[in-house]
């Protein structure tokens, strides 16, 4: 994860006529967090989008050193297959990494159908899918829904850990994460 930084600058967005924020700047580096907080529809989501480059910004740029990992409310995982081989697809082709499955409580759910799990469950899965690519970027969109205590304290460890083996990561969320150092970025400081 050497290298890893994520810059963005005087970015814009723009959703349909409505200009939602301008203006927004900051820059990471290995081992820094940054949690987007403000309330729903405000552009978290947005954001997080543009850097991925899934959503070109309305005016900005945003500059990446290595590779990004996304998870949002869509797991990414067949829902008709068997979990064991929704995350098998995956590691077939981000490589042969240990996705912690064990530690995130998903052994006993490995032949239960993707759709069948709880959104809880779910959202687990997706992060094992997450750790399994071995981005140095993440990019988290409100990870914390559907979770309970003990899985919000788990997610709080993943990005803590991530983050002190050199990783970057970007959480949007309306809800409050215990990270030591994290810094805050409020949307509605940028509002257009």
């Amino acid at each position: 994860m050497q290298g890893a930084s994520l810059t963005l600058r005087d970015i814009a967005c723009r959703r349909g006529d409505n200009l939602l924020f301008r203006g927004l700047s900051f820059a990471l580096v290995g081992g820094q967090a940054l949690h987007l907080t403000g309330a729903n529809g405000i552009g978290k989501s947005s954001l997080i989008r543009i850097i991925a480059g899934l959503l070109p910004a309305y005016r900005g740029s945003v500059e990446r050193e290595g590779a990004v990992a996304l998870l949002d409310e869509r797991p990414a995982l067949d829902p008709h297959l068997p979990l064991g081989r929704a995350l098998a697809f995956w590691q077939r082709l981000d490589g042969p990494e240990d996705n912690q499955a064990a530690r995130l409580g998903l052994s006993d759910l490995m032949d239960v159908p993707v759709r069948y799990l709880s959104t809880g469950q779910k959202k687990r899965a997706a992060l094992a899918r997450l750790i399994g690519q071995r981005a140095p970027l993440w990019l988290l969109d409100e990870p914390l829904n559907g979770l309970d205590a003990k899985g919000v304290a788990l997610v709080e460890t993943l990005v803590a850990e991530h983050c002190r083996g050199g990783g970057i990561c970007v959480i949007a969320s309306h809800q409050p994460i215990s990270l030591a150092d994290v810094r805050r970025l409020a949307i509605a400081d940028h509002a257009a």
